[in-house]
């Protein structure tokens, strides 16, 4: 009777142990045939962004067009989790290839050009005659909801002169004064230049001075020029004039024409100040 009992009992570990193999292996298959079934339907149904194209798009933060609405089938975290080749070289290859047409990936700024263009009053230009407008969404939602400086700046301009966009011009300045407040130099000279000019505002100098001021503070070029002719058009105070000095002489420039309008400025100012007061300055000069 032990005997036989203990036959039933090894036959029957033999058994599950048989099904459980089984079961795992058409597991597994089922699970490939999913993954290829899925990674085929992204790639081949009509009217649907291929899956790879959407997800490296996203990532790298560019605009999607024209179907940016389609269906997800997989998302970044399924390929993550995803041990298949085929679809890890689907997408791979969707990052740099084009899906026929139906949609293109343009990459946003890098912050050191933005500002590179927003320094030389090209950003406006970039956004409208060169990306023609593709990325007014990408760049509203890094001004709004990122809340970066540099596309705070670009986008307020945007819709304060109505470039891509309907204008809105008290929306704009708000969004100016947002990247004013975070120290961005190019907002805060640029307000300044509103309120003394009454460019969209009431002409306001009082406001305008500290505005220019302390761009200049920050190291702005273009805010220290500013600066010091506004101290000789008789803004600010002769307190004003030694650092608006010293900002002048230190400068290093490249352009001549700029190299000749900082001397005559720093001599204008010189002329305003006592003659210990400048020889006392000039000794202070780092270059």
């Amino acid at each position: 009777m032990n005997i036989r009992l203990g036959l039933f009992l090894l036959y029957t570990t033999i058994g599950v142990s048989v099904a459980q193999t089984h079961v795992q292996a058409q597991t597994q298959e089922l699970t490939q045939e999913q993954i290829k079934a899925s990674s085929n339907t992204v790639s081949r149904a009509p009217g649907s962004i291929p899956m790879a194209k959407r997800i490296s798009t996203a990532a790298s933060g560019a605009k999607l067009t024209p179907d940016a609405a389609a269906p997800k089938l997989l998302d970044a975290d399924d390929i993550q989790r995803s041990n298949a080749p085929e679809v890890r070289a689907a997408a791979d290859a969707a990052v740099t290839a084009l899906a026929d047409g139906e949609l293109r990936a343009v990459p946003l700024y890098e912050e050191y050009e933005l500002l590179e263009w927003i320094n030389n009053n090209r950003h406006l230009q970039q956004v409208r005659d060169k990306d023609d407008c593709q990325l007014v969404q990408d760049i509203e939602a890094r001004a709004e909801v990122l809340r970066l400086p540099a596309y705070q700046f670009l986008w307020g301009d945007m819709l304060a002169w109505g470039v891509c966009v309907p204008q809105q011009s008290r929306r704009g300045l708000t969004m100016l004064w947002k990247a004013a407040e975070q120290g961005l130099p190019a907002a805060l000279e640029q307000l300044g230049r509103y309120y003394y000019d009454g460019t969209l505002v009431q002409k306001n100098r009082e406001r305008a001075a500290p505005l220019m001021h302390e761009a200049a503070s920050l190291g702005f070029e273009k805010a220290q020029f500013t600066w010091a002719r506004w101290l000789l058009s008789g803004s600010g105070s002769p307190l004003d004039y030694p650092q608006a000095y010293l900002w002048l002489k230190e400068m290093v420039l490249d352009n001549q024409k700029q190299h000749q309008e900082a001397q005559r400025l720093s001599t204008a100012l010189a002329a305003r100040m006592p003659a210990y007061k400048v020889k006392e300055l000039n000794h202070r000069l780092m270059f």
